[in-house]
């Protein structure tokens, strides 16, 4: 009987440790920032090829 108690605590244990790491994997507002800055910098980046071809 002890063994079967110890078997639920360490099953429910690792279940909400489960769903722990689950919620790890939503953005935070500074890796959403990072990909805003990320997006700008490819945008400048176009930019600048195209300008660089229309001065050709």
């Amino acid at each position: 009987m002890l063994i079967f108690k110890k078997m639920i605590v360490l099953i429910s244990l690792l279940a909400f440790l489960g769903i722990g790491a689950l919620g790890c994997e939503q953005k935070g507002p500074a890796e959403k920032a990072g990909e805003q800055v990320d997006e700008a910098a490819e945008q400048a980046g176009e930019k600048m090829e195209e300008a660089g071809e229309e001065m050709k």
